[in-house]
């Protein structure tokens, strides 16, 4: 009899406690693994950015409960990271619902739920429920909670936000974001997809996506498809332009590179090569094709005279040997010499249009940095005083009239 009191008596405790801790007291608990697991402290704090984090804590564990917004509303944990919840054991490992788990134990993402149930406004306290699985950063290993409640948890940091993020605030932030997607997918005003421009508003369109999700959920399963339908969602947060977008590109910077001029054809050059290193990227060289053609531009200018040096093979040999072209005969072929008519100007400083595309003053066919006679008057550049102090550069050229024309430029 005394046995049938007692036990009646400890049933009668246990029940009175847990039932005052789930509708009269403050709390954190839920069983993990089958086994009661109950907070010692918890809190709640609201980040800058909006989001809402319930921590509880018993002894060197910690249960943490996130969500995008301070709303009262059902949230899906496992299916996107910006829903987490997280469980560190008393060895300081973590288990989150954001690691992925290993294709030995799970196929599946495993879902769970956090609903917020009650915002009490009046005394800043958060109630709800909750139940996840999380897994470790191996994915092998798992802790999962089921019967999680938390009850009048109190706000300890942060501020509850006067206007929160609601689900037309999200929709309308998706839809911004979609047509900057859209613009980003298309060519700049270079003929290009920018690809650091493509995963900003990539990135920015995936994020707003996400949050979308979490705050106004999908029913139906629409915007499930959408997001699978996107290149991105496999990477998040990590977009980058397609392998047709790259292949584009290429097919862009090889017209303008083909049609190059001196005066551009550095930039084109270097252009060319770019898009072909990202086409091998984001695409592949799986002949290595691609990374010959590479190898083979040469976009210098070893003499740095602003003639790239492609455009100082003059005798036109296929083989592209530049050492047997010298216009001034001194021993140095022009690729290497930064005076190739030997005038006394130097080759960066022979007349040039706006373009940077080199001049012919006299007409006679031979532009000025490969004519000894910049303006074909029979008297040589170096005799006209074109450089009087010898540095190459002439900015200090004789004007004998004053009309702003050198007279080495001037019949």
């Amino acid at each position: 009899m005394k046995k049938l009191i007692l036990l009646s008596l400890v049933f009668f405790t246990v029940f009175s406690c847990g039932d005052e801790v789930k509708f009269n007291t403050p709390a954190f608990q839920g069983d993990r693994e089958n086994a009661l697991w109950r907070a010692k402290a918890f809190s709640a704090s609201v980040e800058a950015n909006g989001y809402l984090t319930i921590t509880g804590t018993s002894n060197y564990e910690t249960v943490e409960l996130i969500v995008p917004s301070v709303i009262e509303s059902e949230f899906n944990v496992g299916e996107i990271d910006v829903v987490e919840a997280k469980y560190t054991d008393g060895f300081g490992t973590e288990f989150s619902t954001t690691n992925t788990p290993d294709e030995s134990v799970s196929v599946y993402p495993e879902l769970g739920k956090i609903i917020i149930e009650e915002i009490d406004v009046v005394n800043k306290t958060f109630t709800g429920t909750y139940r996840f699985l999380a897994f470790d950063a191996s994915g092998m290993n798992s802790v999962g909670f089921t019967n999680g409640i938390f009850y009048k948890v109190p706000l300890i940091s942060g501020t509850l936000p006067t206007d929160p993020i609601t689900c037309v605030d999200v929709e309308a932030s998706v839809e911004t974001a979609y047509l900057a997607y859209e613009a980003a997918s298309l060519e700049d005003g270079l003929g290009f997809i920018n690809s650091d421009v493509f995963a900003a508003a990539c990135n920015a369109y995936s994020e707003a996506l996400t949050l979308q999700f979490a705050i106004c959920g999908d029913p139906d399963g629409t915007l499930q498809e959408l997001i699978e339908s996107l290149e991105f969602i496999e990477s998040f947060g990590d977009c980058e332009i397609s392998c047709e977008m790259a292949m584009e590109n290429v097919v862009e910077a090889e017209s303008q590179y083909s049609t190059a001029t001196i005066g551009n054809y550095i930039e084109k050059c270097t252009q060319y090569a770019f898009y072909l290193q990202q086409q091998i990227d984001i695409c592949g060289d799986e002949d290595g094709s691609i990374q010959m053609l590479i190898d083979s531009l040469d976009c210098g200018d070893n003499d740095v005279d602003g003639v790239p040096n492609v455009f100082e093979n003059f005798n036109g040999d296929t083989a592209g040997n530049l050492d047997d072209d010298d216009t001034d005969g001194d021993g140095i072929p022009n690729y290497l010499d930064d005076d190739d008519d030997d005038d006394g100007v130097l080759t960066i400083f022979e007349a040039k249009d706006a373009d940077g595309n080199p001049i012919d003053t006299d007409g006679d066919g031979d532009f000025d940095y490969l004519d000894a006679d910049d303006d074909g008057d029979l008297i040589l550049t170096i005799n006209e005083s074109s450089d009087p102090n010898g540095d190459g550069n002439p900015d200090d050229a004789v004007d004998t009239d004053n009309d702003g024309v050198p007279d080495y430029l001037q019949a």
